[in-house]
């Protein structure tokens, strides 16, 4: 595959990466920055991409690193993620959808690192078991079983 059809390819991955960084930081700014970094890194190291395998994979795995190294670097700064919505839109027409969306955002934002990651990309981007297992690099068993402890959270969550 040619350079710029690999260029392409990133760029047609651009809102699905974009959705992942969102469940990951949740600040849109915040986001958009994880999505430049990956595929910076990406289009830097498109000669290690193997033709033949998954690109939306490869740049998952790597949206994953980038977003493991900048939680290290701001936690090294004392620094956090931190949603800006969580007032954006009160007292306007917004104000029920965005008190739901709330409401998921924080359960999802109260489960653990890794299961974050399995929710958004199992259950909010629709990726197979089978691809996500290897985006986290981890047996599929594993897999399932943080979706289930994460589904379960997730219940419990918002049934409060």
């Amino acid at each position: 595959m040619t350079a710029n059809a690999i260029n392409n390819e990133i760029a047609a991955l651009l809102p699905r990466l974009r959705r992942f960084a969102r469940s990951l930081v949740y600040h849109r700014d915040d986001a958009d920055d994880l999505v430049q970094m990956a595929v910076e890194r990406g289009l830097a190291r498109s000669g290690q991409w193997e033709p033949g395998t998954r690109l939306d994979s490869w740049m998952f795995r790597i949206m994953k690193n980038v977003f493991i190294d900048e939680v290290r670097s701001r936690m090294r700064r004392d620094t956090l993620f931190a949603p800006e919505e969580a007032g954006e839109h009160v007292g306007d027409n917004y104000a029920e959808a965005l008190q739901q969306r709330m409401a998921i955002e924080k359960a999802v934002s109260m489960l653990s690192e890794e299961h974050r990651m399995v929710v958004a990309l199992v259950m909010v981007d629709g990726m197979p078991y089978k691809e996500a297992a290897d985006v986290l690099d981890i047996p599929i068993g594993t897999l399932t079983s943080r979706l289930v402890r994460a589904r379960t959270a997730l219940q419990e969550l918002l049934s409060d």
